[in-house]
């Protein structure tokens, strides 16, 4: 396939491979300067700035088919996961401590982060898309950042409250989401040249500049009449 079809089958695919490495990695914690932080702050904010580019070129009813074809990708590697889990493993074998520790999730932490990711992503499309026909297209940066602000702070809000509330203290779960906001937002602002330079390209060779002026905005939506 070319054109259009080719460049966003890729964009999605990178949102989607960003997703299931991010969460696969999240289990390591690193010390960044005193600070600690899920290795998944590595590569998972891409996801917000992938996000971005597919509504801001292609408009939301496109970032929502792919925000919920990162959903069922991650829900199906979770299950596979937990399946090779669970058979019998074979009786030379060591690596079952370090498999569960890795791959094994509860299921508490599973739901934070589906609960997460979607509240996140959702929301982070959404303000973007009505920013983006308030402003009238201008202002990419400001609609870029804006709405990651409230998309990471409510992706972070939501997964340390359902993963770690009654667990730690309330200022620990505090200072957590905080180092995570400022981090994500960090990694944001830090790529918005690169966001630019991503969004301006799509735009010229796609010839789209896609306005959510009659979009229903429904996230359980897939009727194509609302693109």
């Amino acid at each position: 396939m070319t054109g259009l079809t080719t460049r966003f089958l890729v964009i999605a695919v990178l949102f989607v491979t960003c997703l299931i490495v991010s969460n696969i990695t999240a289990v390591k914690l690193i010390d960044v300067a005193g600070f600690i932080i899920p290795g998944a702050i590595v590569i998972f904010p891409i996801s917000y700035i992938i996000g971005d580019v597919l509504t801001e070129v292609y408009g939301f009813a496109k970032a929502r088919t792919v925000i919920w074809l990162g959903f069922g990708a991650n829900l199906f590697a979770v299950a596979t996961f937990a399946l090779v889990g669970v058979l019998p493993a074979a009786g030379f074998w060591d690596g079952g401590e370090a498999y569960e520790a890795i791959l094994g999730a509860t299921p508490r932490i599973l739901a934070a982060s589906f609960a997460a990711y979607l509240i996140g992503e959702f929301a982070n499309s959404y303000i973007l898309a009505r920013l983006k026909v308030a402003m009238e297209g201008r202002h990419l940066w400001v609609r870029t950042i804006g709405s990651s602000v409230v998309g990471q702070t409510l992706d972070s809000v939501v997964f340390i409250s359902i993963a770690f509330g009654g667990v730690f203290p309330n200022k620990v779960l505090v200072s957590l989401v905080l180092t995570q906001i400022v981090f994500k937002l960090g990694y944001e602002i830090f790529a918005t040249p690169v966001t630019y330079a991503v969004v301006n390209w799509l735009k010229k060779t796609e010839g789209m500049d896609h306005f959510d002026r009659t979009t229903r905005f429904n996230p359980l939506s897939f009727n194509r009449s609302s693109d």
